[in-house]
């Protein structure tokens, strides 16, 4: 295992699609997070068969039955009128006026995981995979616009900290605007939070 903290994904890794295919040649892929390795697991290959979800996987070049990192994203947009008034301003700050719509694309990170082997030794796998989202999706081979990447974030600090880290933002300044603008009582807990990250703002 390749412990180098240059790890660099697109020099000593591979991106390919999660197929049936990989996963059985693959050892079985684990981040010691429940809710992702079921989904990766078990869930994954239904959502793309269902044109639901594309999962794709980082597979170390130093021996190809090792996933490093799966990601699936799906399209989706980021609804005006489904936003909070006060929310919208943050969403919108950096788009000019003649072009602001009732929607803007965006594509959804539905799971992020890292395998266990390589998260928390400073390799920065994750944000890697991050980092190469923005770059594919502002890319001009990229098949469709799209303005955003959205993502509803497990709200634990962790988490939180590591979207932040790699340039998101909460849409609502607090989770008790969040809350509200869900309708959820304040005893209910708020399991995620909505962060978007702009892609024209680097």
């Amino acid at each position: 295992m390749n412990k180098s903290l240059n790890f660099d994904l697109s020099k000593d890794a591979v991106k390919v699609p999660y197929t049936a295919e990989l996963a059985a040649f693959c050892t079985p892929f684990c981040c010691e997070d429940n809710d992702l390795d079921d989904f990766f697991t078990n869930v994954a290959l239904h959502y793309d068969s269902e044109l639901l979800g594309k999962t794709y996987a980082w597979v170390n070049k130093s021996d190809p039955k090792e996933i490093l990192g799966m990601i699936t994203l799906s399209n989706d947009s980021v609804k005006l009128k489904l936003i909070a008034k006060s929310a919208l301003n943050r969403l919108q700050r950096s788009v000019i006026n003649t072009k602001r719509g009732i929607n803007y694309p965006a594509v959804l990170i539905g799971r992020l995981g890292v395998s266990t082997l390589y998260r928390g030794k400073g390799l920065k796998i994750g944000s890697q995979i991050i980092d190469y989202v923005k770059e594919w999706f502002k890319s001009t081979d990229n098949k469709t616009g799209c303005r955003f990447i959205v993502v509803d974030a497990y709200n634990n600090d962790k988490t939180i900290h590591f979207y932040k880290k790699n340039g998101f933002k909460p849409l609502y300044k607090s989770e008790d605007e969040e809350r509200t603008f869900l309708e959820l009582s304040p005893q209910e807990p708020l399991k995620t939070r909505f962060m978007f990250f702009d892609l024209k703002s680097r």
